[in-house]
């Protein structure tokens, strides 16, 4: 009696095993299995046909594969390496604390007011690129601006065309102009003190300086504008480039895509 119930515990457990492959089977053949017990279903391929057919579609695939970036052409990325080190030494060594010891003798009001008196001096660099890319209702606003803000506004010091009449600058340069005619950024170029840049800008900069009086009309007042704006955004910088896992990658890609979105607009 025990024997015949070990017997039947034995063909019950065997049955359970087939019956466990049998769905495991089902399940991994999905579709498969239908056509295997319907040949014309399968349109009179059979069953190992079928089977074949679908692992066919995913021979060679990779989970995890993914598609190669493409190249970016830096010819100079050694020296724009270094020159990115020295850019990011000179921040945290030189300007950041000039900037810091600026905004403790300036009040925050009085470094606004320098903020737009500088925007306002830019507007011969803006006025002529805007003319250049037939941005015809930009000129006229960069035109009104300047003269508002000029007189009104107190040599530029304030800014009531955007406060009362909602006319924001139109940011254009040299290199947007040139980009605007289909000419390409070239490689990417870590400019001294300047920081990102490719040689269209590069290039681009060079009619800029003769455009912009604070460039060479008034002495000095270049390295005021370059301290007063940093010390109205101390932290941003460190903000940005904290998290990096390769700074100058960072900075190169960031640059480009802002660059290609500015000539797009």
């Amino acid at each position: 009696m025990i024997r015949n119930r070990g017997q039947i515990g034995i063909c019950s457990a065997a049955l359970f095993i087939l019956l466990a492959c049998g769905i495991v089977s089902t399940a991994r053949a999905g579709p498969s299995f239908a056509l295997m017990n319907d040949p014309e279903a399968a349109g009179g391929q059979t069953s190992s046909g079928t089977l074949d057919s679908e692992f066919d579609e995913f021979e060679g695939f990779d989970e995890f594969e993914s598609e190669p970036a493409p190249p970016v052409f830096d010819p100079l990325v050694g020296y724009n390496r270094t020159m990115t080190r020295v850019n990011d030494r000179l921040y945290f060594w030189v300007l950041k604390p000039a900037a810091q010891a600026y905004g403790a003798v300036l009040p925050e009001f009085a470094r606004q007011c320098f903020s737009r008196f500088f925007k306002n001096l830019g507007f011969p660099v803006r006025l002529v690129n805007t003319l250049f890319q037939v941005k015809l209702k930009g000129a006229g606003v960069e035109t009104l601006r300047f003269g508002v803000n000029s007189t009104v506004g107190i040599v530029g010091f304030f800014d009531p065309a955007k406060k009362w009449m909602h006319l924001s600058p139109y940011e254009e340069d040299c290199g947007q102009t040139l980009g605007y005619y289909g000419l390409n950024g070239g490689f990417h170029l870590v400019l001294p003190f300047f920081g990102p840049s490719n040689l269209r800008d590069a290039l681009g900069r060079v009619p800029e300086f003769f455009l912009d009086p604070v460039s060479y009309y008034i002495p000095g007042a270049f390295a005021v504008r370059v301290v007063n704006r940093t010390s109205l955004h101390i932290g941003e910088y460190e903000s940005f480039r904290k998290d990096a896992m390769d700074m100058y990658i960072l900075f190169r890609n960031a640059y480009k895509q802002n660059r290609k979105k500015k000539i797009e607009e």
